[in-house]
């Protein structure tokens, strides 16, 4: 009963479409073209690719490994390695209410985006175009009706939860071996447009032409610390995710394969994604680095700037944000709800996953109407700290940012290097090597491996850590 309640998945195509999905979100569609805008393209991305070898991949390991020896979700994991460590995995389930909180109203967000284009494909009065206003203002009114952006984020919640009750096998495997091939298709296509724009070769040459600049004076610590940051998340590090995944994984599987595939799977698309914005945004004479409102105001521009065909585009390019953005939102709901399955199992009651999806579900749904009756800070409701400060930092400026601070500022590169440390110092080697070379599986690049364990990756995850803290006004640092 328990076995049949917690699931697994049935191939291991399967697996990686769900590992690559959760990792694939809108860390790579919407946060790695305007991050990589906004610290000089080529520069940037060289960082990331470093960080993701030293650090992405062994963290991607260790998590592998310890769902897969302790065959739970992150919530019971740590606990089973050791009862002290049970914390580790609080902050596990914590983070994933977190961020599903925001996440759930930024994929929102996108299905509006998409009807609206799809709208001014067939000129109807619920279309962009029918608006009549301009790409900042028609944002601005969206995010400032509580009405609208509650249901089109509980709409989001929604669909999410009702692919979890299909269980891992039917429920996220099988949504994840058809969204993520459709999710490619779409990026290609939308690629083809991007760089046969007039101009777009501008963007290109500003994504792969030596670029060094960034790296002038201290220039390089901003760079360093900004590619850190987004390989962090775009990799879904300390979420309890891969965790989770792993728990789920035979034991035959190749550890050390998946957890090489899956970074570079998702580092694949999010130069694709880069492919698809940045280009577009130079033949529209728009700036690279506009932020956060890249996705959701400078290309709305850029598809309204295409004339008849504009429309079509903007739906397409939404439409596939929205696919990334649930493959990952269907993983982070998945930790929730595996734990209250296996938490049930420990107390001797009998697991109930669609049960545990409905209540995990309307945990999440609470979330996400505050963050969407927020506003991203416009409306305003109140915040905790916010009238402490004369200058209100960004940690608590509005809901998404304080729950993005507690979540990715601070529990996950904290979880994480503790991981780092604990298999790099007390655990040792042993503890690596019994998992991975599971029915005659090969340990490779040990040393590598168990340096970056013990060395590389605590040293940039307190970079890691530190950069949060800057960017979210915790530290007042100039960098």
């Amino acid at each position: 009963m328990g076995n049949e309640q917690r699931g697994g998945f049935a191939s291991s195509f399967g697996f990686l479409m769900a590992a690559v999905g959760s990792a694939v979100g809108l860390g790579n569609l919407w946060g790695f073209p305007y991050k990589m805008g906004a610290n000089g393209g080529f520069a940037f991305l060289v960082v990331y690719l470093v960080l993701a070898v030293l650090v992405g991949f062994v963290i991607m390991l260790g998590e592998f490994v310890i769902g897969r020896k302790t065959g739970k979700s992150v919530l019971c994991a740590y606990p089973k390695l050791g009862k002290k460590y049970g914390f580790l995995g609080v902050f596990g389930v914590l983070v994933p209410v977190l961020i599903l909180s925001f996440y759930c109203v930024l994929g929102g967000y996108c299905i509006k985006y998409a009807l609206a284009n799809l709208g001014d494909v067939f000129h109807a009065k619920w279309g962009y175009l029918a608006s009549g206003m301009d790409t900042g203002t028609f944002f601005g009114a969206f995010t400032g009706d509580m009405g609208a952006a509650t249901v089109f984020s509980l709409i989001f919640v929604v669909l999410t939860g009702l692919i979890i009750l299909g269980g891992v096998s039917d429920g996220i495997e099988k949504f994840s071996k058809v969204a993520m091939p459709a999710l490619f298709v779409l990026l290609v296509i939308v690629i083809i447009r991007s760089v046969t724009l007039p101009g777009a070769g501008a963007g290109l040459e500003f994504m792969f032409k030596p670029n060094w600049e960034p790296f002038a004076g201290l220039g390089w610590l901003h760079v360093l610390k900004t590619a850190a940051g987004q390989m962090f998340f775009s990799l879904s590090l300390g979420m309890g995710i891969m965790v989770t995944f792993g728990s789920y994984l035979p034991k035959s599987e190749n550890l050390i394969k998946q957890s090489i595939v899956v970074p570079a799977a998702d580092t694949i698309v999010a130069i694709m994604a880069g492919l698809a914005v940045m280009p577009a945004v130079f033949a529209a004479g728009l700036e690279p680095g506009a932020g956060p409102g890249l996705l959701y105001v400078t290309l709305q521009t850029v598809f309204e700037s295409m004339g008849a065909a504009g429309p079509i585009f903007g739906f397409m390019l939404y439409f596939l944000v929205f696919i990334a953005a649930i493959t990952s939102s269907v993983s982070l709901l998945e930790v929730l709800t595996s734990s209250f399955i296996d938490k049930s199992e420990e107390k001797g009651k009998a697991p109930n996953r669609k049960l545990a999806t409905i209540i995990t579900t309307l945990v999440v749904a609470a979330g996400a109407t505050l963050v969407s009756c927020d506003g991203l800070g416009a409306n305003g409701v109140w915040v905790p700290f916010q009238k402490c400060f004369e200058q209100i930092p960004v940690w608590c400026d509005c809901w998404l940012d304080f729950f993005d601070c507690i979540s990715e500022g601070i529990l996950m590169p904290v979880s994480c290097l503790i991981m780092s440390l604990l298999i790099g110092w007390k655990w040792g080697p042993k503890f690596l090597q019994d998992e991975i070379e599971q029915e005659g599986n090969v340990f490779k690049a040990k040393g590598f491996i168990l340096f970056c364990f013990k060395f590389a990756a605590p040293v940039i995850l307190l970079f890691v850590l530190f950069g949060q803290l800057v960017d979210f006004g915790i530290l007042n640092v100039a960098i």
